[in-house]
């Protein structure tokens, strides 16, 4: 629906629905870390559009019906508008549960064009669909991977740079239209494209477990998308223990254990906040847990912990550890010591 804003003197074409989701985005705006802070609005949008319900089968069931190769040709409004309808009606019929299908597809088509053609010329590529769509999917990151490589490697299997670039310039507008593409390198993924063909050993093409063996490092370009699994995995977890911050027990979400002193837990909101116990600066290491622990995973936390006890903050600097994604912007300088 278009919405004319005269007093801005610009027009709006956001479902009314869909710029009430915007407004509750800004709810997330006070968490420091920026990978976080995407995937977390993601998953708001990928709940809105329902897309969490569909799978990668049910969806590339629906771009093979549709026909959309090759990946670079055009897709219209009306198309688009046919994938969409054709998919929750899929999901509708699989689950066996009531979808508001026409919603569903304003919400989704409103939120491919804010991605993929923010100028609204109507169009946008098969790639572009197909990607935004398995972004938002409810799948393993490590198939989504996966399938959005297979988009653009050869018949051969193999992904030279240009390709790759393609592939990085798509997966980079989800975060760009979110406004966090600073974070993640902005619009160049020159770096990110460099950084996996080191994999390939002076090859010109790469193969798709050297793309998956740097997906899995989280690089910079992509990692808000191995959050947003992380992050919906977390969200069904409860964590027998207390929050040393705001007392919350049980604390649900992820949970963030210091390495540094002992029994010292933290609810997701306060780490991921930077909010402290008594005015107290957060101590790190810090383990994050997005499962329940183990009682193996407790006894080599304490070891840790013990160990770190002894330990200098020289040599914390030499040795920095990563127990959760540390993906830094100027804005987080205070949290670089993990």
């Amino acid at each position: 629906a278009r919405q004319e804003l005269h007093q801005a003197q610009t027009t709006c074409w956001d479902h009314p629905k869909m710029t009430e989701l915007y407004q509750t985005l800004a709810d997330l705006n006070n968490i420091k870390f920026s990978a976080y802070r995407t995937a977390m609005k993601l998953r708001r949008v990928q709940k809105a559009l329902r897309l969490d319900m569909v799978t990668l089968a049910t969806a590339l069931e629906i771009f093979n019906e549709h026909d959309l190769q090759p990946s670079d040709r055009a897709m219209d409004v009306v198309e688009v508008i046919h994938c969409l309808t054709a998919l929750y009606e899929r999901l509708e019929e699989e689950r066996g549960i009531l979808v508001n299908v026409p919603l569903c597809v304003d919400m989704s088509l409103n939120w491919l064009l804010n991605v993929f053609d923010s100028g609204r010329s109507g169009k946008m590529r098969a790639l572009s669909f197909k990607t935004g769509i398995a972004c938002l999917c409810g799948t393993e990151v490590k198939e989504k991977f996966q399938y959005l490589f297979s988009q653009v490697a050869n018949a051969g299997g193999l992904c030279d740079q240009r390709h790759l670039g393609v592939l990085l310039h798509e997966a980079i507008q989800v975060p760009r239209q979110l406004g966090e593409v600073a974070a993640f390198g902005g619009s160049n993924v020159e770096p990110s494209i460099r950084s996996c063909f080191r994999f390939s050993h002076g090859k010109s093409a790469i193969e798709a477990s050297q793309f998956l063996e740097w997906a899995n490092l989280e690089p910079q370009s992509m990692v808000w998308l191995a959050v947003l699994h992380r992050v919906t995995m977390a969200e069904q977890v409860k964590h027998q223990t207390k929050c040393s911050v705001c007392r919350q027990c049980p604390i649900k979400g992820f949970r963030y254990r210091s390495l540094k002193q002992f029994n010292v837990d933290i609810c997701q909101t306060c780490f991921l906040t930077g909010r402290a116990s008594k005015g107290n600066k957060l101590h790190y290491p810090i383990m994050e847990y997005y499962t329940p622990t183990t009682s193996s995973e407790n006894m080599r936390d304490f070891a840790t912990t013990l160990k770190n006890k002894f330990r200098s903050k020289q040599y914390f600097s030499k040795h920095p550890q990563r127990g959760y994604l540390p993906v830094q912007s100027v804005l987080e300088a205070d949290f670089s010591e993990t």
